[in-house]
């Protein structure tokens, strides 16, 4: 995953937890208002008094080097400090670090450490990252039935991105037996989620199957979608 893909995707977790202090949302508020001198200010106080919530911020704003020096060491530093308190997200976050790199050692298996707590604590993104290691045999011995395991949990909670590695599983046939039904399902519900790749991997795919095969994988990613992802099997 690019840096810059890495940082859209923690931009999309800048939510913070219920019980936040009015420090916290002072901070929270000139960060929106694009202060983040005044937003570091309020926030450190906190973050070193433990406050996860202000310790992910404040090792975010270093990662991206929003308006102070990009210092990925200083971004693990203060994501340690999160992760060590059960955060999910700070601990993806130092996973994403140890993945690639930045500010530590590059690490895969301490990397799996952190994406598994994360994922264990039901984060879609650390799920998918938890089924890449283990696709890709990093971290961790090669295990396709593990991969599909955390694909699955990540993709059943509308992951545009595990849904569309369930279908190229499913339609290689890695771990398991090749099923184009399922692979389209999955592609289908990948596209309906905007990945743009998997609109030419379901047309593909649909080449190989029967008419009849493709309408009942139609019907069967209807009732995915129309579940909210309750009835995907």
């Amino acid at each position: 995953m690019s840096r810059l893909f890495r940082g859209a995707v923690f931009s999309l977790m800048l939510v913070p937890s219920a019980g936040t202090t009015q420090n916290f949302e002072a901070g929270l508020a000139a960060y929106e208002a694009g202060d983040t001198a005044t937003a570091l200010r309020e926030w450190t106080p906190l973050a070193e008094q433990g406050n996860a919530d202000a310790q992910f911020y404040i090792g975010f704003i270093y990662y991206v080097g929003l308006d102070v020096p990009q210092d990925y060491a200083e971004a693990a530093k203060w994501y340690r400090l999160g992760a060590e308190q059960g955060d999910a997200v700070t601990q993806f976050s130092l996973g994403g670090l140890y993945e690639y790199g930045d500010g530590v050692p590059q690490d895969y298996a301490e990397a799996v450490k952190w994406y598994q707590l994360a994922a264990e604590q039901g984060f879609a993104y650390a799920q998918f990252k938890l089924g890449d290691m283990y696709f890709d045999g990093q971290g961790v011995p090669q295990d396709y039935a593990e991969a599909v395991k955390w694909y699955r949990l990540a993709a059943l909670q509308g992951d545009a991105s595990a849904q569309f590695n369930l279908g190229n599983i499913y339609f290689d046939g890695k771990g398991m037996p090749q099923d184009f039904m399922a692979a389209y399902m999955w592609f289908n519900l990948s596209a309906a989620n905007d990945m743009e790749e998997a609109s030419n991997a379901r047309d593909n795919v649909a080449e190989k199957m029967r008419p009849a095969d493709v309408i009942e994988a139609q019907r069967r990613a209807r009732i995915c979608l129309s579940s909210d992802y309750q009835d995907c099997d």
